[in-house]
């Protein structure tokens, strides 16, 4: 196993070097092999494509990105004492910390895309040169770089809106190019990632029509929720969808993933494995749909780029106290109902469960739903951290088609889909009556269920867009606040773009 962890940190720091641009990622290029000599062999299309996957794992987590962009900015947490993250919260994005400057840089992104881009022009050669790579393991590792590239714009076009489009290596240098308007942005993405998904498989090694023989010589137990699967792409195309609030379409999407996620060994969670250490975010799972895992045996476990960073603290890890923390009027106000597993109160106002928050009573509470430390411990000495940057999962696709059939009318299929949630932790059905209106129940079930997970800035958003009921968050998404204001390093490079019309 040492071996191949050796292949993923190899292939990373070739993607860095070969996929980089100068531009874009200031690397001094001082390359010991050149392109022409590692694009040749089996061996060489493995490494560059997991080097794709090793970048897109780099720009979600460095800085802790994806849950500062997903959580941190919606306000459901405080923080004690960070001040960028507390300018996050406030919406004061230009402020003055190398944090916000960092997370206002794209450039890790576009270092995702370069990266495929090189490795789109380059894979067919090597096809021509080794026999061992067979036409079948092109056109897979071809789907899965199609769509990484365009999950990275997804990601961008949901961070900062209207962004260059590049579709080309351009020898390791991108040309500076005007931003495009996101609309085509997002018909580019959605052809993409659905012509990508037509060419994977449910799951690799397993005999799967599409995926023939061991992939890369390897058993099934070696890519299990490691690689995007067409379950993934399906999952991520339903979020396009409703992002774009075109509900239709979002309910297609996700209704396939429903039908078919037995085929990629994904399944429903118990409240007790999705929150325990040992459980669904460690290491690498099937029934984690789209995820970017960090296994303790292959050495990349890390103090930083993890959920736990943030908000673990004493008694769970030995800090005095954490970087952010839910204040206890929203833990309640969220968690209002009787016997919910995941968090719930007695009559004395003493916590029934601890799985997703620690010391309530204490000063800051501690959400300590995600607690994968090391290879598995409980130590409170350790702050080590190997949970898996999870994108999305059943219960995630499950709640969004709901959201998407009561957008459309459906309202009784929609109920059943939000029950399969409730009642597996241990909440009554559905009632109008008892829980209010349908559209407000799947979303603050989506915020119970998913808390933590990334998705809650993004399900407010929709959510606006629906109820019309918030007048600060409406008047950002009229005035394009709810993206994010683009670096000073990225607008003194490439003079054909100008800066977010709401942060000039």
């Amino acid at each position: 196993m040492k071996r191949y962890h050796l292949i993923w940190s190899v292939s990373l720091f070739f993607s860095l070097l070969l996929g980089g641009c100068k531009k874009m990622l200031d690397i001094d290029s001082s390359r010991t092999v050149n392109e022409e000599n590692m694009w040749n062999a089996l061996e060489d299309t493995r490494a560059g494509l997991m080097g794709i996957y090793g970048l897109t794992k780099a720009a979600l987590d460095d800085n802790n990105a994806y849950w500062l962009y997903g959580e941190v900015r919606s306000g459901d947490f405080d923080s004690p004492t960070r001040q960028d993250l507390k300018a996050i919260i406030k919406n004061d994005l230009k402020a003055n910390y190398e944090s916000l400057n960092a997370l206002s840089n794209w450039r890790r992104w576009f270092a995702v895309v370069n990266a495929a881009n090189i490795f789109m022009e380059r894979a067919p050669g090597v096809r021509e040169k080794d026999m061992r790579y067979t036409e079948n393991n092109l056109v897979v590792d071809m789907a899965q770089a199609r769509f990484l590239r365009a999950y990275a714009y997804f990601n961008m076009v949901r961070i900062w809106g209207d962004v260059p489009l590049i579709l080309n290596s351009h020898d390791g240098n991108f040309e500076n190019k005007p931003k495009e308007d996101r609309l085509k942005l997002y018909a580019w993405i959605e052809k993409e990632m659905y012509d990508a998904a037509q060419l994977l498989p449910y799951s690799y090694s397993t005999g799967d029509e599409q995926q023939i023989g061991n992939y890369y010589n390897e058993a099934s137990s070696r890519w299990n929720g490691a690689l995007v699967r067409k379950l993934s792409v399906y999952a991520i195309l339903a979020h396009l969808a409703a992002w774009q609030a075109n509900y239709a379409d979002a309910a297609s999407y996700s209704q396939f993933v429903m039908d078919n996620y037995s085929k990629g060994g994904a399944y429903y969670l118990s409240t007790s494995f999705l929150t325990d250490g040992n459980g669904f975010f460690f290491e690498k799972r099937s029934e984690q749909l789209f995820s970017f895992p960090y296994i303790w045996a292959h050495v990349e476990a890390s103090f930083t780029g993890h959920i736990e960073e943030l908000t673990l603290a004493a008694p769970v890890v030995n800090k005095t106290v954490p970087d952010i923390y839910m204040p206890k009027e929203m833990i309640l106000k969220t968690f209002n109902e009787k016997k919910d597993q995941r968090f719930s109160i007695d009559t004395l106002g003493n916590p029934t469960t601890e799985v997703y928050f620690r010391n309530f009573n204490g000063k800051y509470p501690i959400f300590s739903k995600i607690k994968c430390i090391m290879g598995g411990s409980s130590d409170p000495t350790f702050r080590i951290f190997t949970s898996a940057t999870v994108l999305t999962r059943l219960e995630d696709i499950t709640l969004l088609r709901a959201e998407a059939l009561a957008v459309l009318g459906e309202k009784s299929t929609a109920i059943e889909l939000l029950n399969e949630i409730r009642e597996r932790r241990g909440l009554k059905v559905y009632s109008e009556t008892t829980n209010g209106d349908l559209v407000d129940a799947i979303f603050l079930e989506r915020k119970r269920e998913l808390m933590g997970e990334g998705q809650r800035w993004y399900d407010m958003i929709r959510r606006e867009k629906i109820k019309h009921d918030n007048p600060q968050l409406a008047q950002l998404i009229a005035n394009d606040g709810i993206y994010w204001p683009i670096a000073r390093e990225i607008l003194a490079q490439n003079k054909l773009i100008e800066q977010n019309a709401y942060w000039k």
